[in-house]
């Protein structure tokens, strides 16, 4: 029942205001417009967070959580958070890595050393060749089947915007947008939502591609307005801040009808701010 709630809440919502739904039929939930939403990579998935948001009294908690396919170790699958997350009667985004090599991951092996670029700035992290789809994407879907197996509900794709840095490769904004789009059927194809991860500067061409955003810092450096379009669509968009005060972001991202947060940087289950 808890995916048709949602389904229906995100409808209702949409209808309210007017503008049209951009569905994908194979897709069981997508994230409804103004969910709050956790973002947490580091350590064992905490589902008893509770804060209150600026101005308010009230303890609220997150609806969606989005945190890594696999649990600290590195191998085990993260089934333990999705089941916490489901036990709070939230829903679970499954992290995964599309444009990046990562040298301690249990597939690590799988990539051949021509499609392995530039360092992206974090340890143990390079740029793919993203134009070698046949080779990527093989092991990409591996992936999203091990979200399934994990019992996640929709799935994010990180560094999906190389074309835009240094990675070693001639990449060009082309080459992004036909593997952003590939990605995005692999998850819908086996009945997963799928977020755009930042890409602003495709946000528009890709909206129609995937089924909600996600954004890092678009307030800090004034890029919220594209994500306009998908608020508009019924599409939700989980922004998050981490050096900007909340009374700078949270005005605009609560009108924009973005879902907004502030962390830190190092993404452990605390602290967490929504903005309402």
């Amino acid at each position: 029942m808890r995916h048709l709630r949602y389904a229906v809440a995100a409808a209702v919502l949409a209808v309210a205001v007017g503008v049209p739904i951009d569905a994908h039929a194979d897709v069981e939930w997508v994230p409804p417009l103004g969910a709050r939403w956790q973002y947490q990579l580091q350590g064992d998935v905490d589902a008893n967070v509770c804060t209150k948001p600026p101005g308010s009294r009230t303890c609220v908690r997150p609806e969606v959580y989005d945190f890594d396919l696999y649990r600290p170790d590195g191998v085990t699958l993260n089934t333990l958070g999705v089941d916490r997350v489901h036990a709070a009667d939230a829903r679970a985004v499954c992290y995964v890595s599309a444009g990046s090599y990562e040298n301690w991951r249990p597939d690590k092996n799988t990539f051949p050393a021509a499609v392995l670029g530039k360092s992206n700035g974090w340890p143990g992290e390079k740029w793919l060749d993203i134009r070698a789809q046949s080779t990527l994407l093989p092991i990409i879907d591996a992936r999203v089947a091990r979200c399934v197996d994990a019992g996640f509900d929709a799935i994010e794709f990180d560094n999906v915007d190389g074309y835009s840095n240094n990675t070693g490769f001639p990449l060009t904004a082309a080459h992004q947008l036909s593997y952003n789009r590939a990605l995005a059927d692999l998850a819908h194809a086996r009945g997963l939502a799928v977020g755009l991860k930042n890409d602003v500067e495709q946000a528009a061409t890709l909206r129609s591609s995937f089924d909600f955003a996600i954004n890092e810092q678009c307030g800090q450096y004034q890029e919220c307005g594209v994500y306009d379009a998908w608020t508009a669509h019924g599409q939700a968009v989980l922004e998050i801040e981490y050096g900007t005060a909340l009374k700078r972001f949270c005005p605009a991202a609560i009108a924009g009808g973005r879902s907004a947060i502030k962390k830190t940087m190092s993404l452990k289950a605390k602290p967490w701010t929504p903005c309402a």
